[in-house]
């Protein structure tokens, strides 16, 4: 089940999932004569109340079982329930059970028909399961998706049909890597010139891949609650460029003093800072438009943003890195 189909889940009826197994108790009754009707019932597997009801059946109160079964057996129904009871209509939703869970903090809640009859109830294991049931199907959604693939479309898969789903993503991880090697050749005089340059391929291209990511991943959240239009990408490219602008120039000062310390190659320093600066720049636009531009055409950017994206950060983080080395060195 996908993330919005879970999200549609939580909207609906709470009588579709509400459990029918519930006790009631007249509340005329004393406690042992009610502890030999609910002797004589098919107890459901989780009792965790007793719903008090009058003679046409509607709640009254609820009895909690500590409470019934510490009373003294004389003792009225009546006496010992709880009259503020905490109902949820037949028209509630799966999701607004769940808020009156975080609200109330009760173990279970009775659901109600309009002439306050009970219809069913919803316990706190249908609140546990529900909510961390999304919470980690949308984890692990999340952690496949940035690799490139639906966890829905390998899950219970033969191994050819998830070869299938897995190759075609990893094909632009390829190209992406073959596009970068065939650069690195074309500046093999400039990485001649500066030696210093090699060592720090790696980690230039890990911050270019490092803010591409986290960018692509605001981004995707983003655009699960809005649909993107011109005046939300100027926005959100003026936002991403900032902080772009800010992590790349602390970064690429970080770099250029290790390198300065390390060589004292000032031109070296600067180069490599100055790149960083650009490729990260480049990587939070990057990490912003893909996911964007594949939503515009309606194909989901949770599944092929990653590759993408990340193959074009190496690629523009390459040409940055060893352009500005080209004209400085």
């Amino acid at each position: 089940m996908t993330i919005k189909q879970e999200i549609r889940h939580i909207h609906q009826p709470v009588m579709n999932v509400a459990r029918k197994d519930f006790t009631q108790l007249r509340k005329d009754l004393t406690v042992q004569q009610a502890l030999e009707a609910i002797r004589g019932e098919e107890l459901g597997e989780k009792i965790v109340y007793f719903y008090v009801v009058d003679e046409n059946d509607v709640l009254v109160g609820v009895l909690p079982t500590r409470r019934l079964l510490g009373a003294q057996p004389d003792q009225r129904i009546s006496d010992l329930m709880v009259t503020n009871v905490v109902t949820v209509p037949e028209t509630a939703t799966v999701l607004d059970v769940c808020e009156l869970f975080v609200v109330y903090k009760f173990l279970a809640f009775p659901v109600v028909d309009d002439r306050h009859r009970i219809t069913g109830i919803v316990d706190v294991g249908f609140f546990t399961e529900e909510v961390f049931d999304i919470a980690e199907k949308e984890r692990i959604d999340e952690l496949f998706e940035t690799i490139g693939f639906h966890i829905s479309q390998v899950k219970d898969a033969t191994p050819v049909r998830a070869f299938r789903f897995r190759f075609p993503w990893l094909i632009a991880t390829i190209t992406g890597g073959s596009i970068a090697a065939v650069l690195a050749g074309f500046f093999e005089v400039t990485i001649a010139r500066s030696i210093i340059l090699a060592f720090f391929l790696t980690l230039v291209l890990g911050l270019g891949e490092g803010v591409a990511t986290q960018s692509m991943t605001v981004t995707i959240q983003k655009l699960r609650h809005t649909e993107p239009t011109f005046a939300w990408y100027s926005r959100m490219f003026l936002y991403e460029f900032g902080t772009a602008f800010l992590l790349g120039a602390a970064s690429g000062t970080i770099v250029g003093l290790i390198i300065l310390l390390w060589d004292g190659a000032f031109l070296a320093a600067f180069s490599v800072g100055s790149s960083i600066l650009l490729a990260i720049c480049s990587a939070c636009i990057l990490g912003l438009s893909v996911p964007t531009l594949l939503h515009r055409f309606n194909l989901d950017p949770k599944i092929s943003a990653g590759p993408v994206t990340l193959a074009l950060a190496d690629i523009f983080t390459l040409l940055f890195y060893f352009g500005v080395a080209t004209l400085l060195l």
